[in-house]
């Protein structure tokens, strides 16, 4: 993520996460949160300082945005912006929806909500298939990035007796098998050119099987869960079925996660827990995996941050005040920051009793040192 490379310059940096659904009224609020926001953040500043001046450039571009390129069939928005940086602005749309209108002002973007909207709306392929068509779908925060169709040879049940029937039988399964080889091997291009890390399937009786026969080792372990879906579901219908399989897994692979990592640290091994020893495990490169609570507040705050932290955060405000101080939200985003820095996984873990006894957050280790 580009975002994690920003190097503070002492200038604001503006985070703002709007959620674009319509209220109960069917109206739209964003820009109500957007306008009162902003205003309350200016008049803290000097009116003749750089920071007041960058800021108020950020709200103009922001306002231009919302009103010309805002797409109003997003649900999310998240804007990364800070004009007294080069320029810096960075517009996410979003189909994955956003809990909160919120606005973080600070030296570094915050990136916290947008990591935990990536790990919550995956990208990962759903492949339907019968015996003579397929689709494979790839979809990521939420939203279709690409679709694609094949289709087989059409085949027609007929009535033969002895050995024409056993020839037709024959004959009829290598057209399966033939077909259900040539979805294999386009998901698994598919798979390899956009790093997809899961995978969902949803096919009858007949051709599952074969499927599972056909589908190499390095496919197979990618495979969350194989389902039953109407092969003329639209792609709201496949996006709302598997995302529920994927966090059904989740749930049941999140207390594995974590308990195996505890257990690493107990022996000494690959693993650490709390948020001490793992900020020096990702400041010396030594982190695989990140595991970190869903929610700042379930963060236990450190004494003190690296010497080489970013900044504390100016300010915060939000739809819904969350429980979480400045140093939890500070402590959030130095975490997966580095993680993302240091190119290391990063999994949310949903269950917050998972990560309490360890303030909130531990790592698996490349190495020990």
């Amino acid at each position: 993520m580009a975002l994690a490379a920003f190097e503070p310059h002492g200038i604001p940096v503006v985070s703002l996460y709007l959620n674009l659904t319509p209220d109960q009224h069917g109206r739209d609020n964003y820009h109500i949160f957007a306008r009162k926001a902003f205003a309350d953040q200016l008049k803290r500043l000097d009116e003749k300082s750089a920071e007041h001046a960058s800021l108020e450039r950020d709200v103009e571009r922001i306002n231009d945005y919302l009103s010309i390129e805002l797409n109003r069939a997003a649900n999310g928005l998240a804007i990364f912006a800070s004009s007294g940086t080069g320029e810096f602005f960075e517009a996410i749309q979003l189909q994955a929806p956003i809990g909160d209108h919120s606005l973080f002002i600070g030296e570094a973007p915050h990136i916290y909500p947008l990591v935990r909207l990536i790990d919550q709306y995956p990208r990962y392929a759903a492949v339907l298939l019968d015996t003579n068509s397929a689709r494979i779908v790839v979809f990521s925060l939420g939203a279709v990035e690409k679709s694609m169709q094949l289709a087989g040879v059409k085949t027609r049940r007929h009535s033969m007796g002895g050995s024409s029937q056993a020839r037709y039988q024959r004959h009829l399964e290598n057209f399966h098998l033939h077909h259900v080889k040539e979805v294999v091997d386009t998901l698994d291009r598919v798979v390899r050119a956009d790093n997809i890390q899961k995978i969902i399937v949803a096919g009858d009786e007949v051709v599952v099987p074969i499927f599972k026969d056909a589908i190499p080792a390095h496919l197979s372990e990618k495979l969350v869960d194989v389902m039953k879906l109407d092969r003329q579901a639209s792609n709201d219908e496949i996006a709302e079925a598997t995302l529920e399989a994927l966090r059904q897994q989740d749930a049941r692979t999140d207390r594995e996660r974590v308990q195996s990592v505890v257990d690493a640290w107990r022996a000494g091994g690959l693993g650490v827990m709390g948020p001490e020893a793992t900020l020096r495990a990702l400041q010396l490169g030594q982190v695989e995996e990140l595991l970190i609570a869903a929610t700042p507040q379930d963060l236990k705050p450190v004494q003190t941050l690296p010497a080489d932290a970013a900044p504390e955060p100016m300010a915060t405000q939000t739809t819904t005040p969350a429980n979480s101080d400045q140093r939890q939200l500070h402590l959030s985003d130095e975490l997966v920051t580095r993680a993302q820095k240091t190119g290391a996984r990063i999994r949310i873990i949903e269950d917050p009793e998972l990560l309490r006894a360890h303030g909130g957050v531990g790592a698996s280790l490349r190495f020990r040192v």
